[in-house]
């Protein structure tokens, strides 16, 4: 996102860097929402300078001998300068702090091996400890198959640490972004105490084309779009990019007296 005119990949207009950053990202043509990387959006809904990152340093191994994964972690590490596909830490959004993660599209779709999971985990267990709300923005093509069951297992991992969060009374909110699938969609990602999604995200766990497959149906159109989820009860409300900031805060806000116990911050006590 660094290019002086960026690209709208759906309708290919150019913007100025200037232009495209206060209009949100958004294309002024056809209404696109080009897709963020963390450092952003950690920039436009915490408040300025209160992020403070937990497991900077902590990066996958290759538990399977994966053919070439290796060399896409180390081009993925190079290309985005993270060592993961999420940066997850505390901070202040309307002046309340939260924990708050950020899933990043450019590390290998942001896709979920064993480091996303425990990095997700130890940050729901902050929260706990700490009595402290939390706050995910996915953006995943779902679970990274070159780690194989050990991605797996993070969908249980990460689902147990949402359940233990919700039984201390703490809430959880989830923002939902294109594209949110697979074994993301299927575990952290839709037990939010409260789900929103940018509109028109793409939503679901399997492809239209494999589920057509197995039920032997056609499938309405645009089933897998936010909106259309939305419609059906699976989110809570779809909300502008404009207002997301002052959404989260209001949610904040609301459950204010379900947190906040006393607690120093100190994000160095998440390091491996």
């Amino acid at each position: 996102m660094s290019m002086l005119f960026p690209v709208c990949n759906r309708c290919k207009t150019s913007h100025f860097i200037a232009f495209l950053k206060r209009a949100h990202y958004v294309c002024s043509k056809c209404g696109h929402q080009i897709r963020l990387d963390a450092p952003i959006r950690i920039k436009m809904l915490s408040d300025k300078r209160s992020f403070q990152e937990f497991d900077k340093n902590m990066k996958s191994l290759d538990p399977l001998g994966f053919p070439k994964y290796s060399d896409r972690m180390k081009k993925a590490v190079a290309d985005t300068k993270q060592d993961s596909a999420i940066v997850t830490g505390v901070c202040k959004i309307k002046g309340l702090p939260t924990t708050f993660g950020v899933m990043d599209p450019r590390f290998m779709m942001a896709s979920m091996g064993s480091v996303v999971g425990e990095k997700i985990t130890r940050m729901l267990e902050y929260s706990k400890e700490n009595g402290l709300p939390a706050i995910l923005v996915i953006c995943s093509g779902g679970a990274r198959m070159q780690e194989g069951i050990f991605s797996l297992m993070q969908m249980a991992k990460t689902s147990a640490a949402v359940k233990r969060l919700n039984d201390s009374g703490l809430p959880f909110f989830t923002l939902l972004t294109d594209p949110t699938t697979g074994g993301v969609s299927a575990s952290f990602a839709m037990l939010g105490n409260v789900i929103l999604a940018e509109s028109d995200a793409l939503i679901g766990f399997a492809g239209p084309r494999v589920i057509q497959q197995t039920i032997g149906q056609n499938l309405p159109s645009g089933f897998q779009k936010s909106e259309f989820l939305e419609a059906h009860g699976m989110l809570d409300m779809l909300v502008e990019r404009k207002q997301l900031r002052q959404v989260l805060g209001t949610l904040l806000k609301i459950h204010e007296k379900r947190a906040y116990a006393p607690a120093v911050v100190n994000p160095q006590r998440n390091e491996p």
